[in-house]
């Protein structure tokens, strides 16, 4: 079945779930009425089905590959391109100063996870392209963002983000890459990084790496970094490209999946760059084209999860096998209790991510509107959630979906498993998981926990006011919250981080689980008796009593965890 985008799925959302009618009421979105965001999601849909979802087998049929010192790409994969740039797909949330559409967050991660869920492999490319856009907004010299901004909006040159090394993974801090100070306001870069996502094309005018090393002198740790603008050809005054620098493609990693995208390993050696930000300011700005990668990560789960969904379904509805006593059967294995336990599964927990990811950005958008902290605190608290659940959601339900193809699952020429290799990678990258979870219950708690009981604060109101339409479902929902609440206390009681981080994976799950059966309630409200009712039935009497053992498990505190020695383990 080809994929298709989930475009009435995000209206009904930003309609009655996550209120996008506050966001479009700012000064800033005003202009985002229901009409332009409805011709924007069915345009984007247009072209995620027309011109991205056909490029999905291509590219892991035919992975990028490094000849001659030159990545070619997939085919198709340059056309494809050329559709996101063109339609204005990257710079959608970018400056309009500098090219770009200035809509909100919301929509453009609806955007990006419908070219995720198309092909994942060419939706990385404008995402590392739309991360660097907001770190140069944010940090950038203007004469930088003059010169920049326009063509990495524009989709003329791409951007990319380097940060990895082979001795400082999750630990940035232990980067070797130097830089010295060329006396001229340029700098020369030396070292290796590896993981760098589209770091070359075939098919672009320049590629521009951010990158972060460490000037003579500065302290060790991530306090010491700082991050330089480092182009493959470096830009004459007008913009035109002049000589090409002094990096280049090592080799290309051989992953298990989005083999469409090329994951390099990049040399610089006294390349020249420019710095961004302050002197050891690298992390502060690099942070911010994570915390954007993160959100959108978390949608490259989701819309795995809705392509998996889709392709399960229909074999689902084709496939006939066995007998059941079902009076209005189809005569498919659709009919089969487990499989029919799997497809519902499969549907809410995407729902419910997806939501819970367009809370996130909607968060974003009120925040940079309003400047409001309290928003602020909600979109921070809520980014290491849509990523882990988002990507988590988008690993399980691919699973499931070769588990609904059975044995044929297992065979590659169905495509069922070309989705679980593909998202697994997104509960590593941009900071893994459990990363996200031990930001989630350290960092994000700084506050005592006021963020989280704020939110706690509107499930439970929201509860209350349902009360006398869907009583079981809202008596769920409320004891789940107060048992949520109640753990979150504890948490920011402990003192010892170990304690915390013991738990901290399932304290973010549980968190999930909760909010996903909040959105799911808005959902039933908005459409009493309808399909989405009985999807948040299922949901929220089946999925969400998962929290009571999560939260178990989250204040079980850490002695358990290391109670086998080393030499224990390796026994």
């Amino acid at each position: 079945m080809p994929y298709r985008a989930p475009v009435e799925d995000f209206a009904f959302l930003f309609d009655h779930v996550v209120g996008l009618d506050a966001v479009r009421q700012t000064d800033r979105f005003e202009d985002a009425s229901e009409d332009v965001t409805r011709a924007i999601l069915e345009e984007a849909g247009k072209m995620t089905n027309d011109v991205l979802a056909p490029l999905q087998r291509a590219g892991d049929q035919t992975p990028a590959k490094l000849e001659n010192g030159v990545v070619r790409t997939s085919p198709g994969f340059a056309d494809g391109f050329k559709a996101v740039a063109e339609g204005g797909w990257i710079g959608m949330s970018a400056d309009p100063e500098f090219g770009g559409m200035g809509l909100p967050m919301t929509l453009t991660t609806a955007v990006n996870e419908m070219m995720s869920g198309a092909c994942l492999s060419l939706q990385l490319a404008p995402l590392m392209s739309q991360g660097q856009i907001e770190a140069l907004e944010h940090h950038a010299s203007d004469a930088i963002k003059e010169l920049y901004l326009p063509k990495l909006i524009s989709g003329e040159w791409t951007g990319t983000m380097n940060l990895t090394e082979p001795q400082a993974g999750s630990d940035v801090g232990a980067l070797a890459t130097k830089a010295e100070d060329n006396g001229d306001g340029t700098y020369a870069i030396s070292g290796q990084k590896v993981y760098i996502t589209w770091g070359d094309n075939d098919f672009d005018g320049n590629i521009c790496h951010l990158v972060l090393a460490r000037l003579p002198g500065a302290p060790a740790g991530t306090k010491g970094i700082s991050l330089f603008l480092v182009p493959k050809y470096l830009p004459n005054d007008d913009g035109s490209l002049g000589n090409a620098n002094s990096l280049k493609v090592v080799s290309l990693e051989h992953k298990l999946g989005i083999h469409g995208s090329p994951t390099c390993v990049m040399q610089y050696d006294k390349a020249t760059g420019w710095l961004v930000g302050p002197e050891q300011g690298g992390m502060a700005a690099m942070f911010t084209m994570m915390n954007n990668a993160r959100l959108g990560v978390g949608g490259q789960g989701i819309g795995i999860a809705e392509a998996a969904y889709q392709h399960a379904l229909a074999y689902a509805l084709d496939r006939k096998q066995g007998k059941t006593s079902r009076p209005d059967g189809t005569g498919t294995i659709v009919d089969h209790a487990d499989v029919r336990r799997m497809l519902m599964t499969m549907k809410a927990e995407t729902f419910a991510a997806r939501a819970i990811a367009l809370c996130c950005a909607k968060a974003i958008d009120m925040t940079n509107a309003t400047g409001q902290a309290e928003w602020k605190a909600r979109a921070a608290f809520l980014t290491p959630i849509a990523k882990a659940f988002g990507t988590d959601t988008g690993m399980a339900v691919a699973e499931m979906g070769v588990q609904v193809h059975g044995g044929m699952g297992f065979i590659e020429e169905t495509g069922a498993a070309q989705y679980s290799r593909d998202v697994r990678v997104t509960a590593i990258y941009e900071g893994t998981n459990g990363i996200q979870a031990m930001d989630l219950v350290a960092r994000k708690m700084m506050d005592g926990g006021e963020a989280a009981n704020r939110l706690l604060d509107e499930i439970e109101a929201d509860a209350e006011a349902a009360r006398d339409v869907f009583p079981n479902m809202t008596d769920a929902l409320w004891q789940a919250s107060e048992t949520l609440r109640e753990a979150t206390d504890w948490l920011t009681e402990q003192s010892n981080m170990d304690t915390r981080f013991a738990g901290a994976v399932p304290y973010l799950r549980a968190f999930a689980r909760v909010l996903g059966a909040h959105m799911h309630l808005k959902a039933a409200l908005a459409d009493k008796g309808g399909p989405r009712e009985k999807l948040a039935r299922f949901y929220i009497l089946r999925l969400l009593p998962e929290h009571v053992g999560l939260l178990a498990h989250a204040q079980a505190g850490e002695a358990d965890l290391f109670a086998l020695s080393a030499d224990e383990l390796a026994a």
